[in-house]
This record gives structure tokens, C-alpha cells and sequence, in this order.
């Protein structure tokens, strides 16, 4: 006799069979979508390949160090600049230039020094006074090229070849680079309470030049400022807002436990509520339409006034206010035929919320899970992270030709600094120098750095959504594993949660990884258009732009629509260890079958579960706002000192919603799963004793079907 016997539905119309037998996931399972299998475990090994190799040539010093002209770290450990830290720029006016934003770098020598300048000094200056100041020389020469000590140098020549900084500024490090000391004063800018410096050109300018070279420098030092008032404030409440998440923990388990007694009554509260609200608008709308009756110009029309920017003149009108009522009364009528008609959809949601409820109850280590999914993915950005930064660094230092003149021939070159200064170009190009530009060169490894950043991007694309589909997996059949016993909670198997575990990882690797292997291609396509959209803004294309808008729109949609699928194949792939194109068509199929059941069980599981998000964060938000605020007598006490008290409150109000989040998408999960078993049992099952429904009293009931089987002992 053939494995599977029982029929309901076919493709192309020949009958679905069923294992007459079946009693709730598939314990005896071969591997699917081994292939798949196969090249992901391929691609993972080749992208710790591509770490190591990343490791090997990559050189995170060069993000965390700032570098000179010469490419030498500053700071860095055995070498000249191990006591100088900081990068000063010569001339930071420079800054300012197009040039900047064209090739990232500032056309400036850049030179590592153990201080930022503390005063205003022209070399001018100096040098006319270096005979009886030897000081003022000393101190400024620190700030030249290392070796330079010639102040009888004509200050043309000084100038020309970028020896000495025309001037320097006071000012202080931020990011390990100077940046002018800014400061405020009757809201006028300053630096070292002066508001006017020479260049050291012959020229004198006003600080707001150093603001505009600098790039907003005041906002970020203002920020960083704020930046340690906050760190201070975490530092003395840290302990408070763990308290906190861990009170968001306890409301979300309590709340998910109430969902089977409070599920129908929330639900009905709501929808009551809304019709009464709506019942209230149409009482007023027709108020309104009657009081206006007799009033001089109520009776035009809105097209006889035509468009108005005052929203109020239509409101004097009787027209509008008839309007209003109409259209409230067609949704009234609309919510109230729908609760006539999907009452018993409706009835059969709410059962499956409470039915959730005892699931989580029986199974109640499925409720930390998401830790684990958690872990996995914070193990996959840590990687991404790392070996982005790696590859990022792993380029020989590119040295330029940076020219003052615009209409150099050699600007932007390449050039190597040890022969430079033989050749030809600072000839033509006065003042021109070779100076480090960025990471990069010439080899095959470097040129495909672009290529291996997006290989990088696509396997932790690939990878997160492998650990989401896992988790997915595994919730689904230990929660299969409950709706499939017979008699609840006895027949439930032992460590429900890790027979599933175990058995989507060692039969299911391939299918779970082809589901996030499709949903990851189109993630990355999102990611290349949405760079594709940032780079095309100032473009005046408009059919571009619309082209780009719409791709993006559809992919969206996509994406939406492969996660709904997906999840649903990892749920049919839970119970019945078929392939994944399979699972997915068959979950589609089924869905399908049922769709008006899905949306309303959606929009009701979307609305309890954003119902609980927000009385946890709320409730916890509440608690907290009084307790940080000092207002609650018996903590007043207890409660820190605080620089901002939003600080720890937010971070609470945030933290308990992602907690309740977590907790919520194992429920979410289990109701979905839950709902996929309802419609299997009622295709597969009649009611009788040779083919008994598995579903719980209360959905028999809704469905008025036979009465159920007595269930054996």
C-alpha cells in the first residue's frame, strides 16, 4: 500500500494524500535540499577563507589611528610618532576646499605632533623675532616638518614647500586631530576670545572662516559634551534600567497568560469601542448639519466656494458636515456586516490566540529562545563588522599630487614622495606635494576589495536570515508537537523544543538555508538601489528617479511577501520534513484555501500583540518616569542623580518594547503555527472515531461540527 492514502486537494486537480496515520511532526525524516546544503556549508568556509585572508592584509590601526602625509600612524608603537598622537593639519583653512569632498582628503600637509597649538603664531612673526625669542622658534618649530630648523629660509620658500605652517591656531584634539578651540561669547564665535587672526599671508581673517573649514567642528564638540553627561548617566543607573527590562519581562509573560482568559473580552472592547466612537461621529455630523440649517451661506456648496487655504470656512457649510456623515455611516455599516458575517472567523482567532496562550504555557522554554537567536545573529554582525573593517584596511598606502592650483595637469596623479621631488611637477605646479591620499593598490586582492565587501554584505545577509529561519523552524514544530497530541499535555513528547532544534539543523539545513538564500538576494538588491537612489539625489532625471522609486517599491513588496512565505514553508517543513519548494507551495496552497481566516486572524493577532507592546513599554515608561523623576516617596531615596533623566527613561521605554517584542514573536510564531494545524486537521480529519479532529474543545464548538470523540485515556 502507498504511504500516503486520504485526499483532499491536488495539483492540476488530482487528489492530496494523507498518511492515515499521521500523529503530529515527522520523527522519521531524510534530508532535504541537500545541494543547497552542500553550497552553503561551501559558502560559509569560503567566507571565514575571505575573513582570514581580510586578517592577513588588513590593518584596523589605519581606522583608529589618523595618518599623516608621510602614511605613518600616529601614535603608533616602535616608531617616530609613538609620542605623537594627534594630527594637526597646516593649513586647516584648506579644509574648506572642493577638494575635500572630491577626494576625501584635506589639501594640507598633515604632520603628527604630542599637542595641539595653544596660541596664535605667524611664522612671519617668528621668524622676524627668532634671534632675541629663540623660544617663540622652539615652540613653533615642533609644528614643522621633523628635521627642519632653518629660520633664515625666505618665508616664500617656507610657504612654497610646505616647511612650516604659514600659522597656527589655539586649539584642542577631537578624534585624535586638532580642530580650533571654538567657544561662544554673547553669542559671538571666538577662538582663545578673539574674533579676527592673521594667516600668515599678509591677510587678516575672521574665525568664522575656521568654522566653515572646520565643518560644523562647535555642533560636535557641543555633542560630545552632552555625550558625557549621558555616559555619566548610565554609569549611575545602570542597575535601575536592568531592573526595569526585567519588570517589561514579567508583564510580557503575564500578559501572554492572561491572552486565554482576556483575548475575546480585549478584542470585543476594542471593536465595540470603535463603533460607538464612529456611532458618536455620525450623532455629531448630523448635529451639526441640523444646526446650520437657516444660516445664512450654509447651503452652498464647495464648489461654489471653491478651494479655500482655511479648512474652517468648510466646515460653515452644510454640505460638508452631510458628507462627513455619509461616509462615517458606510464604514459603520461596512464593520458591522463584517462582524456579521466573519463572527465565527472572528471567534475561531480568538480561540487560537487562547489556544497560543496554552501552547506557551505547556512549552514554556520556547519563551527564551529568541536568546539564542539573538546570540546568532550578534555572532554574524561581530563578523560582518570585523571583516568589513579588515578589508576596508587592507590597502598599501596611495600617495597624490595635491596642487593649490586648480588648472595643474598633474592634480589627483599618483606619485610616489621618495622620488618626487626630482621630477618635474613641482615645477609646473608650484607648491604642489605628495602626500598620502588613501588605502589602496595594484595587486588582484585590491582591485576586487569592492567585489569581496559585497560578498561580505550577501553571506551576512544570507547568514541572519539562516538564524531567523532556524529559529522559525524550531519554534514550529515544538509547537506542532503540542497541537498533534491527542491528549494534551500527556502526549506531548519530552523536551519538545530541542527534538525540534535537533532536527532542523540535521535534516533541514538546506531547505532553511534555500528559504534565506532567496529572501537574501533581494535584500541585497534593495541595499545596491537604495545606494543607487543616495547617489542619483541631485540628479535632475525624472524619469530616473521615478524608474528608481518603483524598483524599489516592488522589491519592498517582495520582500514582504518571500518573508510571509518563507515563514509559513519553515512551519509545513516543521511538521512534515518535505523540501522547501514543496513546503512553500503546499503552505500557499493552504493558505490560500483559508484566506479569509488569515486576514482575520492577522489583523486580530497584529492588534492584541501591538496592544501588549505598547501597555508593557507604557506601563513600564510610566513607572519609570515617576521613579527617575524622584516622585515616587518611598524610592525617592534610591532614585540617582541624573543629568537628563530621559537618558535611562527612554533606554527603559525601548528596552522593554524590544523585550516585549521578543516574547510577543514566539507567540506570533505559535499562533501561526497553531492556525496551519487547524486547517491540516480539518482537511485531514472528519470528526469520527477512525479519523478524530485534533484541534481543543473550544474550536469544535465554534465550528459546530460532530462531536468530538472521546479521547482515550
Amino acid at each position: 500500500m502507498d504511504r500516503y492514502e486520504e485526499n483532499y486537494y491536488g495539483k492540476h486537480g488530482e487528489p492530496r494524500k494523507f498518511d492515515p496515520k499521521f500523529r503530529g511532526p515527522i520523527h522519521n525524516r531524510r534530508c532535504t535540499d541537500v545541494i543547497c546544503c552542500v553550497i552553503f556549508i561551501v559558502v560559509i568556509l569560503g567566507y571565514i577563507a575571505l575573513g582570514v585572508v581580510a586578517w592577513v592584509h588588513g590593518d584596523p590601526r589605519k581606522v583608529v589611528y589618523p595618518t599623516d602625509s608621510y602614511g605613518q600612524f600616529c601614535g603608533q608603537r616602535d616608531t617616530l610618532n609613538e609620542n605623537k598622537t594627534i594630527l594637526f593639519y597646516f593649513n586647516i583653512l584648506k579644509c574648506a576646499s572642493p577638494v575635500v569632498l572630491i577626494n576625501l582628503q584635506c589639501p594640507t600637509t598633515q604632520l603628527c605632533v604630542s599637542k595641539c597649538p595653544d596660541r596664535f603664531a605667524t611664522y612671519i612673526d617668528v621668524q622676524a623675532s627668532y634671534r632675541y625669542r629663540p623660544d617663540q622658534w622652539n615652540y613653533f618649530r615642533q609644528f614643522c616638518k621633523p628635521g627642519f630648523n632653518n629660520p633664515r629660509k625666505s618665508v616664500a620658500q617656507v610657504l612654497r614647500d610646505e616647511d612650516c605652517p604659514s600659522m597656527i591656531i589655539p586649539s584642542r584634539p577631537f578624534l585624535k586631530r586638532c580642530f580650533p578651540d571654538f567657544s561662544t561669547k554673547n553669542g559671538v564665535l571666538t577662538v582663545a576670545n578673539q574674533t579676527t587672526f592673521k594667516d600668515g599671508r599678509g591677510k587678516t581673517r575672521n574665525v568664522t572662516d575656521l568654522r566653515e573649514a572646520a565643518n560644523g567642528i562647535n555642533n560636535v564638540l557641543d555633542a560630545r559634551s552632552v555625550g558625557m553627561k549621558i555616559f555619566e548617566d548610565y554609569a549611575v543607573s545602570w542597575y535601575w534600567i536592568l531592573i526595569g527590562l526585567f519588570i517589561a519581562m514579567l508583564l510580557s509573560l503575564l500578559f501572554l497568560v492572561l491572552l486565554r482568559f482576556t483575548a475575546g473580552v480585549l478584542f470585543w472592547i476594542f471593536i465595540f469601542g470603535v463603533i460607538g466612537i464612529i456611532g458618536y461621529g455620525i450623532w455629531h455630523c448630523y448635529w451639526e448639519y441640523d444646526h446650520l440649517k437657516g444660516i445664512p451661506g450654509s447651503d452652498l456648496t464647495v464648489y461654489d466656494i471653491g478651494f479655500q487655504t482655511d479648512f474652517k470656512v468648510y466646515l460653515q457649510l452644510r454640505q460638508t458636515w452631510l458628507a462627513f456623515m455619509i461616509i462615517l455611516c458606510g464604514v459603520e455599516v461596512i464593520i458591522i456586516l463584517m462582524l456579521i458575517f466573519l463572527r465565527n472567523r472572528i471567534r475561531i482567532a480568538i480561540a487560537l490566540l487562547k489556544e497560543g496562550s496554552r501552547a506557551i504555557g505547556y512549552i514554556m522554554s520556547t519563551l527564551f529562545y529568541p536568546i539564542v537567536t539573538f546570540l546568532l545573529i550578534a555572532i554574524c554582525i561581530s563578523y560582518w563588522a570585523v571583516t568589513a573593517v579588515f578589508l576596508a584596511t587592507s590597502g598599501e598606502p596611495v600617495y597624490k599630487v595635491m596642487a593649490n592650483q586648480t588648472l595643474c595637469k598633474y592634480a589627483n596623479l599618483t606619485c610616489d614622495p621618495e622620488t618626487f621631488n626630482t621630477t618635474n611637477v613641482t615645477k609646473l605646479c608650484p607648491g604642489a606635494q605628495c602626500t598620502f591620499a588613501f588605502y589602496g593598490g595594484e595587486s588582484l586582492y585590491h582591485k576586487y576589495i569592492f567585489i569581496f565587501q559585497l560578498a561580505n554584505a550577501f553571506v551576512f545577509l544570507w547568514l541572519v536570515n539562516f538564524a531567523i529561519a532556524l529559529g522559525q523552524c524550531t519554534l514550529a514544530g515544538a509547537f506542532a508537537s503540542y497541537y498533534w497530541a491527542y491528549r494534551k499535555p500527556a502526549d506531548i513528547p519530552l523536551w519538545p523544543l530541542f527534538s525540534s532544534f535537533g532536527r532542523a539543523i540535521r535534516y533541514h539545513t538546506g531547505s532553511l538555508a534555500f528559504g534565506a538564500l532567496i529572501l537574501a538576494i533581494v535584500q541585497l538588491i534593495r541595499v545596491i538601489l537604495e545606494y543607487l537612489d543616495h547617489k542619483l539625489k541631485g540628479t535632475q532625471n525624472s524619469f530616473t528617479r521615478f524608474l528608481l522609486c518603483c524598483l524599489k517599491c516592488c522589491f519592498w513588496c517582495l520582500e514582504k511577501f518571500l518573508k510571509f512565505i518563507n515563514r509559513n514553508a519553515y512551519i509545513m517543513i516543521a511538521i512534515y520534513g518535505k523540501n522547501f519548494c514543496t513546503s512553500a507551495k503546499e503552505a500557499f496552497f493552504l493558505l490560500m484555501r483559508n484566506v479569509v481566516r488569515v486576514a482575520v486572524l492577522d489583523k486580530v493577532t497584529d492588534f492584541l500583540l501591538f496592544l501588549g507592546k505598547i501597555l508593557v513599554a507604557g506601563g513600564v515608561g510610566v513607572l519609570a518616569f515617576f521613579f527617575f523623576t524622584q516622585r515616587i516617596p518611598v524610592f525617592a531615596q534610591e532614585a540617582p542623580m541624573l543629568n537628563y533623566y530621559w537618558v535611562p527613561l527612554l533606554t527603559v521605554i525601548i528596552g522593554s518594547y524590544l523585550v516585549a517584542h521578543g516574547f510577543f514573536s514566539v507567540y506570533a510564531m505559535c499562533v501561526d503555527t497553531l492556525f496551519l494545524c487547524f486547517c491540516e486537521d480539518l482537511e485531514r480529519n472528519d470528526g469520527s472515531t477512525a479519523k478524530p479532529y485534533f484541534m481543543s474543545a473550544s474550536l469544535h464548538r465554534i465550528l459546530g461540527k460532530k462531536k468530538l470523540s472521546p479521547k482515550k485515556a
